[in-house]
């Protein structure tokens, strides 16, 4: 049997304890540090094409209530920054919400914030934010696009928002898309949102037949905008009150006997049909198939 001194015993016990410390103390270093210098994002940060100016939640929600989103919608936000206007589609209107953010960090911030609501993943009522490019992005599936970006960067991307499905529901916070007219503005505490519906193509000429009769349908359009003229013979009558909503067509006309008739129809690529009623009030189906 071996004795040893209380001294030593001491040090014996007290060493251990000193290394336990210092490892301790290592440890909660190595993981307060990293959570201490979390991303947190700052207004007026610069991104690569924009700086990052939250939205506010009011005009957030106005902008998903102008576009009437519903579960069954895919709303795609372009430039999506802390992820709140995907987030609020997803758990306020129960919506499939992506959103496309070029900042890696603020991707990881909005997927957390995401979390954080409950509402991050995939499919109806759920939002993620992609890393991404918008204009190197295809985001040809969704009904609805919201924006709040530069004038200049609404304007590269609005041959490619007109190019999509016709019906498509486009809303920007703040910023125009020049002379294609919104079709709808909301104004929120001072904060304007900007709706618009992508308007099919019906530019060109047409052969119309209304109820049996015959006749060429020739149609000039900018944006939602329709003019155009009916051909009677050597006689082209104008049309009147010609507007596209999205795939939804209406127009009038006065023909050679002095008779209105009042068309509304849908558009489906090169073929158009729907129904007319005149002011006598005979009505009836009508189609016409692109030249």
């Amino acid at each position: 049997m071996v004795f040893r001194h209380p001294a030593g015993l001491l040090c014996y016990i007290r060493c251990p304890m000193k290394t336990f410390f210092r490892f301790a103390a290592i440890l909660f270093f190595a993981f307060s540090v990293p959570a201490l210098a979390q991303f947190q994002p700052q207004v007026g940060q610069a991104g690569k094409d924009v700086i990052w100016v939250p939205t506010p939640d009011d005009v957030v929600e106005r902008m998903l209530t102008m576009a009437q989103v519903t579960p069954n919608d895919f709303v795609w936000d372009l430039g999506a920054g802390d992820g709140k206007i995907a987030i609020m589609a997803a758990k306020k209107f129960g919506a499939r919400a992506v959103g496309i953010e070029y900042n890696p960090d603020m991707v990881k911030h909005a997927n957390s914030n995401a979390q954080a609501a409950g509402v991050h993943g995939t499919g109806p009522g759920k939002a993620t934010i992609r890393h991404g490019d918008i204009f190197a992005t295809d985001f040809s599936q969704a009904t609805v696009i919201t924006l709040y970006l530069l004038p200049a960067l609404n304007m590269k991307l609005r041959p490619q928002l007109l190019s999509m499905r016709p019906g498509t529901r486009v809303v920007s916070h703040s910023f125009s898309m020049e002379d294609w007219e919104a079709d709808e503005i909301s104004t929120v505490d001072g904060r304007r949102a900007y709706f618009w519906l992508v308007p099919a193509n019906v530019m060109g000429t047409w052969n119309l037949d209304a109820g049996g009769q015959k006749h060429e349908l020739a149609l000039e359009q900018t944006f939602q905008k329709v003019s155009g003229t009916v051909a009677f013979g050597q006689l082209h009558a104008g049309v009147r009150d010609a507007r596209l909503r999205g795939s939804n067509i209406t127009f009038s006309y006065v023909d050679q006997s002095g008779v209105r008739r009042d068309f509304a129809g849908r558009v489906s690529g090169g073929k158009m049909e729907g129904s007319f009623r005149d002011e006598k009030g005979a009505s009836g189906s009508w189609t016409a198939t692109k030249k």
